[in-house]
């Protein structure tokens, strides 16, 4: 019977892999922080330049696990065909293993099959506390960087809740027109982010928004002096232009170097503010655009 006590102890040990992330500079769950460093903080890692990739998982008793890994490559590769619709076996070597966290640090909608249901795993057992998502029932930070995921993934279908007509007309010595006259009250058809937080409101911006002047004076404070890694990323967009992504306290901002930006504050739960592009904000764009992080 020794073999079959083992390879119920292999059973036990073995990891069945649900989901994977990239933990990098250029691309990192946004909800675990503004930055790449305060990313990696909340898992307890160093911010190494090169990244990690995070294996979400749960073994043969059904414990949740996240497993990091320094083999990044590995893990962008399953991501992408995962996207693509196609079949990927991810089965990290055991070592580019970095540390087996108990818990998942991000959400996770499936489980694995013929295991027990996702639970942390025995305290006993752990050298810490489990990982937990954050609590999408109130709006905070998490919440706000989520919502700015979404409109960077749907820019066009939040971009047509926008009139341009709508925006203030720019003054000589004003900065970028920070807002929409008038308040669209419904959010994307069809869509609903109160579940992450962010309500089902749309662009609505207000002309001369004190908040709006603040993110966008921190923003052009990243651009003389640099922010910590990950404040600012930049990725791809249709034609020449790119998506920028830039975080700072309390503030996120979205915005397109060819187009406007949106603006979502912590203090404001579920608004969206959009930023006209007036006579500064395109150099605004360039220059953070220069000093983003871009995804290998």
């Amino acid at each position: 019977m020794a073999g079959t006590d083992e390879e119920a102890a292999a059973a036990d040990d073995a990891l069945y892999v649900l989901t994977a992330a990239l933990l990098t500079p250029a691309k990192f769950p946004s909800v675990l922080g503004d930055d790449y460093p305060e990313a990696c903080a909340v898992l307890g890692l160093a911010p190494l330049a090169d990244g990690y990739g995070l294996v979400l998982g749960q073994d043969g008793k059904g414990a949740r696990w996240t497993v990091v890994v320094d083999d990044v490559s590995l893990v962008a590769v399953a991501i992408a065909s995962w996207d693509c619709g196609m079949e990927h076996e991810l089965s990290p070597d055991e070592r580019t293993v970095v540390a087996a966290l108990p818990g998942w640090p991000l959400a996770v909608a499936v489980a694995a099959p013929n295991v027990p249901a996702p639970h942390d795993p025995d305290p006993d057992t752990t050298d810490g506390p489990a990982l937990t998502p954050p609590d999408s029932g109130s709006w905070g930070p998490a919440q706000r960087r989520l919502g700015a995921d979404e409109i960077a993934l749907r820019w066009a279908v939040w971009r047509e809740q926008v009139d341009d007509t709508e925006f203030p007309a720019a003054g000589g010595s004003g900065g970028p027109s920070d807002g929409a006259e008038g308040a669209v009250e419904d959010g994307p058809p069809g869509d609903d982010l109160s579940k992450d937080g962010a309500g089902s409101e749309g662009p609505t911006g207000r002309p001369g928004h004190s908040g709006i002047r603040r993110v966008l004076a921190e923003a052009r404070a990243y651009v003389a002096s640099p922010p910590p890694l990950g404040r600012v990323r930049s990725s791809f967009a249709p034609g020449d232009a790119r998506t920028l992504r830039a975080d700072g306290p309390g503030w996120s901002l979205v915005a397109r170097t060819d187009d406007i930006a949106f603006v979502l504050l912590d203090d404001e739960p579920g608004e969206i503010l959009p930023v006209g592009r007036g006579p500064e904000l395109p150099g605004l764009l360039e220059g953070l655009d220069k000093i983003a992080v871009r995804p290998l």
